[in-house]
C-alpha cells in the first residue's frame, strides 16, 4: 500500500491491513503476492539486491514509520517527521520466501550502527523491519 513511489507517508500501522493478498481477481493462474517493508539506510542503496532476487515482483521506495502525511525529502532529512527511508517489496511467496528476503536485508545492513547505513547518517537512515501480519 504505497502512497507514491517517492513518499510512503503512512505510518507503519497503515501497512497492516491487506498485505498478504492474492490479488489475482479469481484467476488461479495469476501469481500470489505478499508484501514486506524494510528500512536499511538509503532506499536506493538497499533496493538493487531485492530487485535482483527471483520472485520479487516489484520494489517501491519511500518513507514510512513517521507521523507527517506525505512528507517531502527535505522534511524527512530535516528531522521531526519520524520517517525512515524504506523499501516495500512485493513478492511471490511461491518463488521466494520471507526468510530469504530477511537474509537479503541482514546481509545488506550493519545492525550494530544506530541511525546510519553506508555513508548516510541520520534518524531517517535507521534500520527497521515493518511487519504486515502475524506470519
Amino acid at each position: 500500500m504505497i502512497v507514491s513511489s517517492v513518499s510512503l507517508a503512512v505510518a507503519a500501522m497503515a501497512f497492516v491491513a491487506g498485505t498478504a493478498v492474492s490479488g489475482n481477481g479469481g484467476n488461479p493462474s495469476a501469481r500470489a503476492r505478499a508484501v514486506a517493508t524494510f528500512a536499511g539506510g538509503c532506499f536506493w542503496c538497499i533496493q538493487p539486491p531485492f530487485d535482483a532476487l527471483p520472485g520479487v515482483l516489484r520494489t517501491t521506495v519511500g518513507y514510512t514509520g513517521g507521523t507527517a502525511v506525505d512528507p517531502s525529502y527535505e522534511q524527512v532529512c530535516a528531522g521531526g517527521t519520524g520517517h525512515a527511508e524504506a523499501i516495500e517489496v512485493e513478492y511471490d511467496p511461491a518463488v521466494v520466501s520471507y526468510e530469504t528476503l530477511l537474509a537479503v536485508f541482514w546481509h545488506n545492513i550493519d545492525p550494530t550502527t544506530k541511525d546510519r547505513q553506508f555513508c548516510d547518517i541520520g534518524h531517517q537512515y535507521r534500520s527497521a523491519i515493518f511487519v504486515h501480519d502475524d506470519a
